[in-house]
């Protein structure tokens, strides 16, 4: 995991996402899921080109299963932007750099 990258739980999860002061990218992920390790380079990516605008998170939802139960993550990857500790972008399984920035960005 890059320094980019904040890896969250259960437990930490309402101040390191909900109550940051900038928006987050959340990665819904497990360790066993394939499309979730082909998706994990393009989030760090992301989590580096963008460090000043958006801070990003992995959950890994094995461990994790409450958060993820809370805001419905039902398959993974999931990728979710919170914005003042709501969710303002839902992006489900596995999609291009492009594809995801369209749906970031407009959020920033």
């Amino acid at each position: 995991m890059t320094k980019n990258i904040v890896e969250v739980s259960d437990s930490t999860f309402e101040t390191e996402v909900l109550k940051s002061d900038k928006p987050v990218l959340v990665d819904f992920w497990a360790e066993w899921c394939g499309p979730c390790r082909m998706i994990a380079p393009i989030v760090e990516e992301i989590a580096q080109e963008y460090q000043d605008k958006i801070k990003v998170c992995k959950l890994d939802v094995d461990y994790n299963p409450a958060t993820a139960q809370q805001f419905g993550v039902m398959s993974i990857p999931t990728l979710i932007v919170f914005k003042q500790g709501k969710p303002a972008a839902r992006i489900i399984g596995y999609q291009p750099k492009s594809k995801l920035l369209d749906k970031i960005l407009p959020i920033l």
